[in-house]
């Protein structure tokens, strides 16, 4: 099982027919993702560079295709109506990788997105979300996968299906950041931790799926054995997330917080990052989850060691 997206899921790529998005269209595609076209307004009727139908809208695509996913790579002036019009027309999962959406623009995204209650918005700003497939073949970045889904920029031969954990065990993770996703990422696969879903929530002030919505997914899904819950300075998302783990969650949260050294009132990559006060640094926020029971990582270094210590794993198990 998995949350969100599995082998089954269909998806587009809104934008693409530009650098960005036909690039990680063909990523996802060497991953195995069941990518079944693209939307570029006004290049409809033709193929992409892998052969997929472009279409000028997603209800066109839809229609034609039945996919159920969506990444943008839409640039930031156009990505808001992007995403809503993923929604209108009924797309479950959106995916929106593009950087420097206006703050303004995805607020009027989130308020509209009340009215398609059946449509998931991950990011923007982010990196994707994954459900792992089983290695085949091959080894490193030459690895070949089935029955998993990629959509976004992830590299995708770093990640372990459950099926292929040799502790058994599986961890769904969510992160603000990339970078840290992929480290949390590669430390549980090397101990032999397998990944049910990694989700890249992204860094932005206002995004679409939060830490509490994807635990509480985590928490019902079979296969998610813990979770890794990678946060950094700035709002107070984090420490809501483990004031309700406390509360509602039945499997072991890992968490690392990022930004112990960043200086107040300056922002820190993600425009989120920015510590307004004193309930948003780091430190009040690993010193918040630890007291909700959340595991805390002082460094990104343990946090696959943590885990694997929170399942009882072994750190030779591979």
């Amino acid at each position: 099982m998995a949350i969100l997206i599995n082998s089954d899921t269909t998806v587009i790529c809104q934008g693409i027919t530009g650098s960005a998005g036909a690039f990680h269209t063909k990523g996802c595609l060497d991953y195995g993702t069941k990518m079944v076209g693209g939307v570029t307004p006004g290049k409809g009727n033709q193929k992409d560079a892998n052969g997929l139908p472009v279409f000028n809208t997603v209800s066109e695509a839809i229609k034609e295709t039945g996919a159920t996913a969506t990444m943008i790579f839409v640039p930031p002036p156009f990505a808001a109506d992007s995403i809503l019009e993923a929604a209108a027309a009924g797309i479950s999962v959106i995916c929106a990788i593009t950087e420097g959406i206006p703050t303004v623009d995805m607020m009027r995204v989130k308020e509209n997105l009340k009215k398609y209650p059946d449509s998931v918005l991950i990011g923007p700003n982010c990196p994707g979300i994954i459900t792992p497939g089983k290695k085949t073949s091959g080894e490193g970045s030459s690895a070949i996968f089935e029955n998993g889904c990629k959509i976004g920029i992830m590299p995708g031969y770093i990640h372990t299906a459950p099926c292929d954990a040799p502790s058994g065990k599986s961890v769904g993770i969510i992160s603000r950041s990339g970078t840290l996703t992929y480290e949390a990422v590669w430390q549980t696969s090397i101990l032999g931790i397998g990944q049910s879903t990694c989700i890249g929530i992204g860094g932005d002030p206002v995004k679409g799926e939060n830490f509490i919505e994807l635990l509480n997914r985590f928490n019902g899904d079979d296969e998610t054995d813990a979770v890794v819950m990678i946060g950094e300075i700035g709002g107070s998302d984090e420490t809501n997330a483990g004031k309700w783990a406390k509360d509602n969650m039945t499997k072991p949260v890992v968490s690392f917080i990022a930004g112990r050294t960043a200086p107040k009132g300056k922002r820190m990559g993600h425009a989120g990052a920015i510590i307004g006060g004193s309930d948003d640094t780091a430190i009040a926020k690993m010193e918040s989850l630890r007291s909700n029971g959340v595991l805390v990582a002082d460094s990104p270094a343990e946090i696959g060691s943590m885990t694997a210590e929170a399942l009882s794993v072994t750190a030779n198990a591979c």
